[in-house]
C-alpha cells in the first residue's frame, strides 16, 4: 500500500495508515543495520540529493546511510558550498539539481515552510529534514518508533514535552504525530516558551515539571535551542536548569517503566542530567539507532517498494 502522500512535509500530512506503514517498514529494516554487510539492493540505481542549509550531525548522517544501506547513489551538499553563497535562490538551486534528473531530494533550512515551498518547484519528492520552528517529520516517526519498541500499541499513552516548546519542530511534528495515533500529549515548560496556540491544539499545558511527570509514560526532554534564543525569553538557563532540568529527584515519583528520549543534540546539565541522560530509562541512542531505519523506510515507501525486493 502507497502512502497517501508523495512528499514527507510534515507529520500533519500522515494519516494513522501513513505512520502505521513507515513504522513497521522501518522495523522490518532494523535487521538490515545488524549485519556483517550492511546492505540491500532495493533503490540501486536510485539518486538522492541531500541538501542541509543548517549544521546537523545525526539527522543528515542518518539519511546518508540510509540511502546507502539501500545501494542508492548519494550526494551530499551544504549551504557554503551550494551556489547560494553566490546569491542564487533555493528556487533556483532546487530546479538546477532537479535538471540532473535526482529521485528524491532531502532538505533542511533555516526558514519555515522551505520544504513545501520547493515541492511547488520540482518534481521529485522532498522530505523535510527540517524547516525553521515548523516542523521535523523523520525526528517524529524515528521517536515513534521508539516508543513502540518498548511500550507496544501507542493508543493511549501519556507523553510529558519539557522545554523549548516555541522554538521546536521535533516538539510540533510530534505533537501531530502522537495525536493522530491516539496518545496524550503534556507540554511543560516556563510560560514564554510555550506557544499560545498548545491549548487550542488539544495539548494540555503545565508549568511545574515534577507534577507534570507523575503519571505519564514518556518524557520528550527538548534542547534549549541557544541560537534561536534571541527575544530575552528565559532569564538565565541556570535558572531554568533549577526548573525544568530533568534529574533524578524530579523523576522520583513517576513511573517505575517510564522512557526517556531526546531528540539531540544535548546540553548535558542544563535540560537533562547526566546521570538520567545515560540512565536505564533513556532511550537517546535508540533513536539514533532507529533514524536510520526510519529514513529507509521513507526512501523505500517513496522510490522502491512498488518495484523492489527489500532483500
Amino acid at each position: 500500500m502507497a502512502l497517501s502522500t508523495k512528499n514527507i512535509l510534515g507529520t500533519k500530512e500522515l494519516t494513522k495508515d501513513d505512520i502505521q506503514q513507515i513504522l513497521d517498514t522501518a522495523d522490518s529494516f532494523k535487521e538490515i543495520s545488524t549485519r556483517a554487510i550492511k546492505k540491500v539492493p532495493a533503490l540501486r540505481g536510485k539518486t538522492i540529493i541531500n541538501l542541509f542549509f543548517e549544521p546537523s550531525t545525526r539527522t543528515r548522517t542518518s539519511f546518508e546511510i540510509a540511502g546507502k544501506r539501500l545501494s542508492a547513489d548519494v550526494i551530499n551538499i551544504s549551504g557554503s558550498t551550494s551556489s547560494t553563497v553566490k546569491g542564487e535562490n533555493l528556487i533556483d538551486t532546487a530546479r538546477n539539481l532537479e535538471a540532473m534528473s535526482p529521485d528524491i531530494m532531502v532538505i533542511r533550512h533555516h526558514c519555515s515552510g522551505a520544504a513545501e515551498l520547493l515541492s511547488q518547484f520540482v518534481d521529485s519528492p522532498i522530505i523535510n529534514a527540517g524547516d525553521g520552528s515548523h516542523e521535523h517529520p523523520s525526528q517524529a516517526l524515528l521517536d515513534l518508533l521508539t516508543i513502540r519498541s518498548h511500550k507496544g500499541d501507542l493508543e493511549g499513552l501519556k507523553v510529558a514535552i519539557v522545554g523549548d516548546i516555541n522554538h521546536s519542530r521535533v516538539a510540533r511534528s510530534n505533537i501531530r504525530a502522537m495525536q493522530t495515533m491516539g496518545m496524550k500529549v503534556r507540554v511543560v515548560g516556563p510560560p514564554p516558551l510555550i506557544p499560545v496556540e498548545m491549548e487550542r491544539l488539544g495539548v494540555e499545558v503545565s508549568h511545574n515539571l515534577t507534577e507534570a511527570i507523575k503519571d505519564v509514560d514518556v518524557i520528550m526532554v527538548l534542547r534549549i535551542q541557544l541560537e534561536r534564543q534571541n527575544q530575552g525569553l528565559l532569564s538565565s538557563l541556570r535558572e531554568y536548569s533549577n526548573y525544568f532540568c530533568l534529574t533524578s529527584e524530579s523523576l522520583a515519583h513517576t513511573r517505575d517503566d517510564l522512557l526517556i528520549i531526546h531528540p539531540g543534540p544535548v546540553n548535558r546539565g542544563i535540560e537533562i542530567a547526566l546521570d538520567v541522560m545515560e540512565g536505564p530509562r533513556s532511550l537517546i541512542l535508540n533513536q539514533v539507532t532507529n533514524g536510520v531505519a526510519v529514513r529507509m523506510a521513507l526512501f523505500y515507501l517513496l522510490l522502491g517498494e512498488k518495484n523492489a525486493n527489500p532483500n
